[in-house]
């Protein structure tokens, strides 16, 4: 008789444990934005003001998730409020407007948002095998334990500037969709080997011609940032396709097409055409 009501309460405490979660998401998903937080979206994240009431309905219930399940630390001192965690949810979710279903980045648990660049240590070993203790100054950084790290000064701006500039917030969670096929390499998870087979012909070209721009100094739509690896380059080109779409289609046709094909959105229709930018007066920061 004890071991019954040993197994029963097991079993009635892992029920308990799959189904509360559930109930909580639910009653955090049927909880519509308030005025307040909708004026958030639309001051701070320029893609929602063009958006139709469909799209706009779709990018408030990802970021209503977001919000119930990642953590947002404020670090240096920051105090965190509801325009930062609202601005960076916004922002991130726009990479996943075109998903199926309404997961959010699920191995991430946790945002840490500095007040602005922050040091972080880099240990480099030189050809000789000598090492060199430094510390660099970054804008954000995506790690593989489930956090990401962003600069709260250059996400502000990234959303407020016309015609629009790198996002931080843009590039690292690229790079956290980029680790879900099991390791970050500028190839994410795309359902299929044809499908890898067209990606890495397109981007593998479009790289090396990056690479190619960057040792020659020519400038273009993709920041010199992304000739590092493969995986900055899948981070930079995402910031190109919703930050400037129709520069982006213009000079790289193939790789707009796919990444048409993997954000299934048209960051165009949310977009005037952009005039050309002054390059020579371009500033590039630093993220990983």
């Amino acid at each position: 008789m004890e071991a019954l009501l040993t197994v029963s309460f097991l079993a009635a405490a892992g029920l308990l444990a799959w189904a509360v979660p559930r109930w909580r998401l639910r009653r955090a998903l049927a909880r519509p934005l308030a005025a307040g937080e909708l004026a958030i979206l639309e001051r701070n994240v320029a893609q929602y003001r063009a958006m139709d009431a469909g799209q706009r309905a779709r990018l408030e219930r990802l970021v209503r998730r977001f919000l119930h399940e990642k953590t947002f630390v404020g670090c240096a001192g920051l105090e965190m409020t509801e325009e930062m965690r609202l601005t960076i949810a916004g922002q991130a979710c726009l990479l996943l407007m075109g998903a199926r279903g309404d997961a959010v980045y699920p191995t991430l648990n946790a945002v840490l948002v500095y007040p602005g660049a922050f040091l972080v240590p880099r240990r480099q070993v030189d050809a000789a095998g000598v090492v060199t203790e430094e510390r660099q100054d970054l804008l954000g950084e995506s790690w593989g334990d489930g956090r990401v790290i962003l600069s709260w000064d250059h996400v502000r701006r990234a959303g407020m500037v016309e015609p629009p500039s790198h996002n931080v917030v843009l590039h690292e969670f690229a790079h956290q969709l980029d680790s879900e096929s099991g390791t970050t390499n500028g190839a994410p998870y795309l359902g299929s080997q044809e499908r890898y087979r067209s990606w890495s012909e397109v981007l593998s070209r479009d790289f090396a011609a990056l690479r190619h721009d960057a040792w020659f100094g020519h400038e273009g739509v993709l920041d010199h940032y992304g000739a590092t690896s493969p995986a900055e380059f899948f981070a930079v080109a995402t910031e190109a396709f919703f930050e400037q779409p129709h520069r982006l289609a213009a000079r790289h046709p193939a790789l707009y097409e796919e990444f048409l094909k993997y954000y299934r959105v048209d960051p165009r229709a949310w977009q005037a055409p952009e005039p050309e930018p002054d390059f020579g007066n371009m500033a590039y920061g630093q993220w990983q």
